[in-house]
């Protein structure tokens, strides 16, 4: 048996789609964590922490207390590591910053759709949260996955049958981009209930990638916030939340409407709140292009899905954060203002 075989005899196996119409019904789930470690962004060498002191100082202005201030170089420290491309990493990202605005999903695609809504789409995420939790996949393949989900689906008709369908060939696509293994078909057509065969996940692959004429290299939240929590001297505790938030926003259809850069630097910005540090600095207004100002209508849409009770059955992310592998960060009190 292979590995990825024997971690499938664990997937609690559903037609996960097949359960829209009882949506809401109680159902029990396990999802443990197995993951050997958390899957999330750690600098290269030991971080500058912020101190009581600079903390206060910052306090001390007034409304942008850090607009006048000197930048920190984030990358100085990285110069010497081949493999961080320090020389040429800001380009990198003024190039992202085009892309993403060129790859942006149209936020109100899913009134186009006449079989499946939106309420579909957060089952489906949702349950794949558990799927690649259980492949223990690296994160970029999650968000990836979501991504090739949407600029799909606002490009084709979809019927509600073939939706978990989409799910499971977009997954796939984003494990053979991101993935040294990617899961093997009759895994995913095991943990499908057998609701597909392998044929009508490659002819879905094939579907999908002419649709979208290969073009996967797309920025996703992932990309900005690896970014965004180097420039916020970020530690651990502060990663954690940060994933969970953003890991959080995938499932949620209304902040389709923000940039990716947008939901990252709002979730970085969520998290040193929470986590009592100070909200924004000169450094993450440098490498963000970002001010507490610009991020306020993506946190005030992400307080009001968070704390909405529509969806408060889909809970893998919140169970997979809960765990002390991930610091059980969701077990938070999130500060939004």
């Amino acid at each position: 048996m292979s590995k990825l075989s024997a971690i499938s005899a664990m997937m609690p196996k559903r037609r996960a789609l097949g359960d829209i119409t009882n949506a809401y019904t109680d159902e029990a789930k396990d999802v443990s964590v197995v993951a050997k470690k958390p899957q999330f962004f750690q600098p290269a060498v030991p971080i500058k922490m912020e101190t009581a002191e600079s903390q206060s100082e910052l306090h001390q202005n007034n409304s942008r207390p850090y607009m006048d201030r000197i930048c920190d170089d984030v990358d100085a420290r990285d110069i010497d590591n081949p493999l961080l491309v320090t020389c040429y990493v800001n380009e990198l990202y003024e190039n992202f910053n085009e892309l993403e605005k060129a790859f942006m999903v149209n936020p109100a695609y899913m009134a186009r759709q006449d079989y499946v809504n939106d309420k579909m789409r957060t089952i489906l995420v949702d349950w794949l949260v558990e799927v690649h939790l259980k492949f223990k996949m690296v994160p970029e393949s999650l968000y990836m996955t979501v991504s090739i989900i949407d600029r799909y689906l606002q490009l084709k008709q979809v019927r509600r049958s073939k939706l978990q369908l989409v799910g499971v060939a977009s997954l796939l696509i984003a494990a053979k981009y991101e993935e040294i293994y990617p899961p093997e078909l009759r895994d995913l057509v095991y943990i499908t209930d057998r609701a597909y065969n392998k044929q009508e996940i490659l002819e879905m692959e094939s579907e999908i990638v002419n649709t979208l004429q290969y073009k996967f290299t797309v920025p996703t939240i992932h990309s900005f916030l690896c970014r965004y929590l180097k420039a916020a001297h970020a530690d651990r505790t502060m990663v954690q939340l940060a994933c969970y938030l953003t890991e959080r926003t995938l499932q949620e259809y209304s902040l389709l409407r923000f940039l990716p850069s947008t939901i990252a630097a709002a979730s970085v910005l969520i998290a040193r709140k929470t986590l009592k540090r100070h909200p924004w600095s000169p450094t993450l207004l440098k490498y963000t292009n970002y001010d507490e100002d610009d991020l306020q209508a993506c946190i005030d849409e992400m307080s009001a899905t968070f704390n909405s009770t529509v969806n408060q059955q889909q809970q893998a992310v919140y169970r997979k954060y809960s765990s002390s592998k991930f610091g059980s960060v969701s077990k938070l009190v999130l500060i939004f203002n």
